[in-house]
């Protein structure tokens, strides 16, 4: 069963805790590479959380729905619905549905992985795409964040699959502590689930600037397409 580990806390402090998520660059690229599949102006978000991405698509013009897990960051967006991203339905068709950010990684086993594939397929129009931003898995501990106010380091379990990310901030003289468990998912096993879904390979790139996806990349951005025939 889904369950979230972003509560109020976090919600709260958001763009304290990952300002790199926020700088208006990155923001662009992502707005303008997700705006630009949804020529119908209508998205979907699993996994809204505070609405970094959507807000700025719906300034846009585009009509931006979400599915949060968690109630304290579903608060912060309109036209969000609590639930599992997995099974929740909206009842209504989109262009676009799009997953930022890793979240895939936050449903810990491939079933669950499958039907957000599924999921997604089942609101998405013909000739609508499924976007998934995610990393590549480095199997080995590594520090992913390093900065005076941030460490975050992520542990690897090969025999489950799983990567437990465990984040330590320092924020006006007091230390918070944070850790969450991620099922790791290469591209090729996302490709496959895209295949159960019913979509089709239609891109990847190393980022949302369309820089080559190559051997040497450490993300990815992906989108599926559901064919016009499905």
């Amino acid at each position: 069963m889904a369950e979230t580990h972003f509560g109020e806390w976090i919600a709260a402090h958001y763009a304290i805790l990952w300002p790199e998520l926020f700088e208006p660059t990155l923001i662009d690229a992502t707005v303008s590479f997700l705006a630009g599949l949804a020529p119908g102006g209508a998205a979907l978000e699993f996994g809204i959380g505070t609405g970094r991405i959507a807000k700025p698509l719906q300034n846009q013009g585009l009509e931006v729905y979400g599915i949060e897990l968690s109630p304290a960051m579903a608060a912060h967006v309109d036209h969000t619905i609590v639930g599992d991203y997995a099974t929740t339905r909206l009842g209504r068709m989109f262009d676009l549905v799009y997953l930022l950010r890793n979240t895939i990684t936050n449903l810990v086993t491939q079933d669950e992985q499958v039907r957000a594939f599924e999921n997604a397929a089942a609101h998405l129009r013909p000739g609508g795409c499924f976007v998934v931003e995610n990393y590549i898995p480095q199997m080995r501990e590594r520090v992913f964040v390093e900065t005076p106010e941030h460490r975050g380091v992520e542990e690897y379990d090969l025999a489950t699959q799983i990567a437990i990310s465990h984040h330590r901030w320092t924020i006006d003289g007091e230390t918070h502590a944070f850790s969450s468990p991620h099922r790791y998912v290469w591209p090729a096993e996302l490709d496959l689930m895209a295949r159960i879904a019913g979509l089709t390979l239609r891109e990847r790139w190393s980022d949302w600037h369309r820089t080559p996806f190559t051997s040497a990349s450490t993300d990815h951005v992906t989108a599926w397409e559901k064919p016009l025939s499905h």
